[in-house]
């Protein structure tokens, strides 16, 4: 991996979540839910919820990632599980900070797709050897990312103690 890494600051943030949900606008997409990958994706769904005007917001727990650029074996989605019931006629917009390997965006992606009338997927990054290509894309890179939300240590430890660093 690469010592040069992308800064995200919240500033950058703001201008990428609205061109992003511009680009989403332009496009003629018209989501009637957002699904947020969590935990990096919960920021960016909820903003672009907001820049959409679309209050149904869904999330799904994935743990992939352990550290820097360390990962588990295949992305596992984690309970609460999610059930997308009788949304047959929803069109989905799935959000995630980055597509990395774009595994986790993959796998979530192919859970919507076949319970809704269509998806979408939306990330503020996306980067060259990401497995799926992201529908929305704000900015591409091969550097590792500094989220504004991640890149501080965690001011408590998780109940089982030991921290996991995404920095």
């Amino acid at each position: 991996m690469s010592e040069e890494r992308e800064i995200l600051t919240w500033s950058d943030f703001g201008t990428g979540v609205r061109q992003l949900a511009q680009m989403i606008t332009e496009s003629g997409y018209q989501p009637d839910i957002i699904l947020g990958i969590a935990r990096g994706g919960l920021i960016p769904a909820g903003s672009l919820g907001y820049a959409l005007s679309v209050k149904n917001t869904y999330v799904i727990n994935v743990e992939y990632y352990t550290g820097v650029d360390e990962r588990l074996e295949v992305p596992t989605i984690l309970p609460p599980y999610l059930e997308l019931v009788d949304l047959e006629q929803a069109d989905v917009l799935v959000v995630d900070d980055v597509a990395d390997t774009g595994h986790t965006l993959q796998m979530v992606y192919e859970f919507a797709v076949r319970k809704v009338a269509t998806a979408r997927t939306a990330v503020l990054y996306e980067k060259p050897r990401s497995v799926i290509k992201s529908d929305y894309v704000w900015r591409r890179t091969s550097r590792w990312i500094n989220f504004p939300w991640s890149s501080e240590a965690p001011v408590a430890l998780p109940k089982h103690g030991k921290a996991v660093s995404d920095a």
